[in-house]
């Protein structure tokens, strides 16, 4: 066991076995680290990461947060564990195709479709070192596209990485979007006309900023549906990548 100075246990929640327990007559029920996890991905989903404490997961699953911690024993564990369960839904075959491109397209698809479901799961994939079972799958099904291109592991876990890149920070400004829709209640195309509209087009207006007011007034991209857009953003790096597999 590895242990800080406050002798919390430091070894990965991943190395150590679950405890399990039995209810019976006069015992409290038991429970398992799914149960804990799940409750805290649902109050997640609906109120945000930071509402998912020991505290507030116990109060839903009616026991005492002290109990909970025979079964995850840190709120680090906890977090660990919320981002695992989420990568799950990412649904890859058991092997990559041989065609990288389309391979490396479905792993950033259903990476995003993940994330937006769960709207704190970029900000914690993104904020805390953390290698579950269902990340590594993830991750070795990106490597495994791109394994057999003549490319070196380095230049494998380099282009891996810059796909995961893309996808976490396109997703971080889409959900950024989506939240504030929310805290103004208003739509899309009202927050752009009412909100934030006047705005821009002072800043257009003054002359200052030439190439963002050509941005706005004659880029196609920029006015593409979310997934439209995510896709062209995607297709660019996949053509990065590209270059250097056919390079001699």
């Amino acid at each position: 066991m590895y242990a800080n100075r406050g002798g919390e246990d430091l070894t990965s929640i991943w190395m150590r076995p679950e405890r399990l327990e039995r209810s019976g007559p006069g015992r409290r029920p038991g429970y398992s680290r799914e149960q804990i996890t799940r409750a805290a991905v649902r109050i997640a989903d609906a109120e945000g990461a930071e509402a998912a404490t020991m505290r507030r997961i116990a109060s839903d699953l009616g026991t005492g947060a002290m109990s909970l911690y025979r079964y995850v024993p840190s709120h680090d564990d906890l977090l660990d564990l919320m981002i695992d369960m989420a990568m799950t839904e990412v649904d890859l075959p058991a092997r990559a195709s041989g065609d990288w491109r389309r391979d490396l397209t479905l792993v950033a698809r259903e990476t995003r479709a993940t994330a937006l479901r769960h709207p704190w799961l970029t900000a914690l994939l993104t904020g805390r070192p953390t290698l579950g079972p269902q990340l590594l799958r993830v991750h070795e099904f990106a490597l495994g596209a791109l394994d057999g291109l003549g490319l070196g592991i380095d230049e494998m876990t380099g282009f891996a990485g810059m796909l995961d890149d893309y996808v976490h920070s396109a997703v971080r400004r889409e959900i950024g979007w989506l939240a504030e829709v929310r805290r103004t209640g208003l739509d899309p195309e009202q927050w752009k006309r009412d909100h934030i509209g006047p705005y821009v087009r002072q800043v257009v207006e003054s002359g200052a900023y030439p190439l963002f007011a050509r941005s706005l007034l004659e880029s196609t991209t920029a006015h593409l549906p979310p997934e439209e857009r995510f896709q062209h953003g995607l297709d660019r790096v996949l053509d990065g990548i590209g270059l250097q597999i056919t390079a001699p």
